[in-house]
């Protein structure tokens, strides 16, 4: 669930990023760029900013591919700058993912449990309750993991240069290995496409076989995303998104082959000091569907459990009231 929330927040900023790029391509002039409201706004502080680094760039290196060097040099720069915490965060949840590996068994417990014949609310609420206490004593957080920051920090960038090159006559007529920047590229677009599939790979060697068909579904949405928007934009667009899927390769190899082999090697040591909670056992998922049956010592403790569920909710809501 948590993997579904955090790929449907990719891809609404996307369509985001889409409908921005868009709006700014259909509502303005190229000769005349926009001076008021959120355009005029990106424009000043990242637009022109980025058309004149560009611009530079084209006369330091010289010949018709000098524009292109400066998508590519400003999308490393900014590669690089997000490494760090887009690195942290593959920390996090490289832990989160070998630590949810360890609890597998009392999960599918709660996951079976929740898909009984004739489930109440009550019970239901339980094994909730028991879920939470199990991520809770393991020190599991259900928010760890990458998150959309990374993204939200590269969309502006994304439509500063999109600006940058469609209110510059200059660079709208820029080419980088004769590719037009202004204009739709099926090259570069299947170039940052072929990167992605390349990442993805990567990024599924050394994964449990269970994880591993998760993401696989992954691996056939993104390439297909990054083509897709790829071939919706200018080829400036395209060239910054492959540049930037080559990064993203660098920092998955990092990741695979580095970053995950210690993290492992680190959990698997707090383990031995500090084994997994026991939170949920077959007896008292038993005892909770069998108020009747014979583990009646796991049932009392069933009971006990809802009941104090129950009074914690209710406590909660009082104190919302006042």
């Amino acid at each position: 669930m948590k993997k579904i929330k955090r790929y449907t927040g990719v891809l609404t900023l996307l369509v985001v990023a889409a409908l921005v790029l868009s709006a700014c391509g259909a509502t303005n002039n190229p000769n005349v760029a926009p001076h008021s409201g959120i355009y005029g706004w990106v424009y000043q502080w990242l637009g022109r900013p980025l058309q004149n680094i560009m611009i530079q760039t084209a006369h330091m290196i010289g010949g018709e591919n000098g524009a292109g060097w400066g998508i590519v040099i400003i999308t490393f720069v900014v590669r690089l700058i997000l490494m760090p915490l887009m690195l942290v965060q593959q920390n996090k949840s490289v832990r989160q993912q070998e630590k949810m590996a360890r609890l597998q068994p009392q999960m599918k417990l709660i996951q079976t449990a929740m898909k009984h014949k004739g489930i109440t609310p009550d019970q239901q609420m339980t094994l909730s309750g028991w879920q939470r206490e199990l991520y809770s004593k393991n020190q599991v957080s259900l928010t760890g993991g990458m998150g959309c920051l990374p993204l939200i920090i590269q969309l502006p960038i994304m439509w500063g240069i999109y600006q940058a090159v469609f209110y510059s006559p200059q660079l709208a007529h820029s080419t980088f290995f004769g590719i037009s920047l202004s204009q739709k590229s099926v090259v570069l677009a299947i170039v940052a496409t072929v990167f992605t599939v390349i990442q993805g790979y990567i990024s599924l060697i050394g994964i449990p076989e269970e994880q591993k068909k998760t993401m696989q579904s992954m691996m056939i949405v993104n390439p297909i995303m990054t083509l897709f928007f790829s071939l919706s934009f200018s080829g400036a667009l395209a060239l910054y998104w492959a540049a930037g899927n080559l990064v993203m390769i660098i920092q998955q190899l990092i990741v695979t082959f580095v970053l995950t082999p210690k993290v492992k090697q680190h959990v698997a040591e707090e383990l031995k000091e500090k084994p997994v909670e026991v939170v949920v056992t077959k007896e008292k998922v038993d005892a909770l569907f069998n108020p009747s049956g014979e583990s009646n010592t796991a049932n009392t403790e069933a009971k006990k459990e809802l009941h104090q569920d129950l009074r914690n909710r209710n406590k909660g809501k009082q104190q919302r009231r006042k």
